[in-house]
């Protein structure tokens, strides 16, 4: 199975898709139709050569997908956004109506911003600098620093968990989660090589190797490996300092995930399909069986960024694609 290089999320109601250097966003609005928009995908880092470089190719791709993913559940969230305020809005004209477009503009960049920094610092806190901090308690009952690594990586293990479980139980999330089960069908029913129609996508598999959620978890293992190699060959005493080499080595560890689920998305290799399985079966949490009428706005999102028929007559020439589909 070849690689379509598709890869995409789900946001309010709707899905973003990228292929290459383009992306969608697929919403269905309010009045049940479904509205496309088409970008240029923008990378923070614009020498191209540096963004094919192993490792730092994930950290860039990483901090990309944070942004333009934040952008794009922004985007979708105004398709909702308080009745009363849009027709304040609709109500305004010329001159004032265009300071207050502009107004908006300037407050959702900042809210944007804001948003995938404390991301980061709330991701970083929560599953590198509190783990340690609770496994170094042990250091009282005299616990060795290898004990307190190795406790370290139990606990961030337990919190991920945990995480994970508590998000997938909240109500207002399962319709995303939702969402993304139709994203991961759609891409399953092309890369197995069927026509994309809402049949076929809904009979595909919700679970995929690419998945940000796989992602997470090899960020958590490989993380668990770096802390454990790295203060084995470098003893480091002082708690402030072991706790700054953590975050520091977090965009290593963030290039080197990238390259292992790059490595499993690309590879139909009994051995990395056997490591990829404990981040397909947490996909479990977050993804959930969608709609039809979901598996059609997924459907919108891959169409307006990339040629399903043309991949399936090079990849899988046998099979019959129906031109009106």
């Amino acid at each position: 199975m070849k690689s379509s290089n598709i890869g995409g999320q789900a946001v309010m109601e709707g899905i973003m898709m990228r292929h290459k250097d383009v992306y969608s966003v697929a919403v269905r609005k309010p009045d049940k139709e479904i509205e496309v928009k088409v970008e240029d995908y923008k990378s923070v880092v614009k020498c191209k050569s540096l963004q094919k470089l192993p490792i730092l190719r994930g950290v860039f791709s990483f901090i990309d997908s944070l942004v333009v993913g934040t952008k794009c559940l922004m985007y979708s969230a105004t398709f909702f956004e308080d009745e009363e305020d849009l027709k304040k809005r609709e109500q305004l004209e010329g001159e004032e109506k265009e300071k207050e477009l502009a107004k908006k503009e300037k407050a959702d960049k900042a809210l944007m911003t804001g948003t995938v920094i404390l991301s980061v610092v709330l991701s970083v806190g929560l599953f590198i600098v509190l783990p340690y901090l609770l496994a170094s308690l042990l250091r009282n009952i005299g616990v060795s620093e290898t004990g307190v690594t190795l406790a370290e990586a139990g606990v961030r293990i337990v919190l991920f968990l945990a995480y994970m479980l508590l998000i997938s139980k909240m109500q207002d999330i399962q319709r995303v989660f939702m969402y993304h089960g139709a994203e991961h069908k759609c891409i399953n029913c092309v890369e197995h090589g069927l026509p994309l129609n809402v049949e076929n996508v809904m009979k595909s598999s919700r679970f995929h190797k690419r998945c940000g959620t796989s992602f997470l978890f090899f960020v958590i293992i490989i993380s668990i490996i770096f802390f454990l190699g790295f203060f084995a060959v470098v003893p480091i005493k002082t708690m402030w300092l072991r706790v700054l080499v953590r975050i520091l080595l977090v965009p290593v560890i963030a290039g080197v995930s990238y390259e292992v689920i790059r490595l499993a998305g690309n590879s139909d290799n009994s051995v990395v399909a056997f490591f990829s399985k404990p981040g397909m079966a947490l996909q479990k949490l977050t993804t959930k069986e969608p709609t039809p009428d979901m598996a059609e706005v997924a459907i919108k999102a891959v169409e307006a960024v990339f040629d399903w028929k043309a991949y399936l007559k090079e990849n899988f020439p046998d099979v019959k694609i129906d031109e009106e589909c």
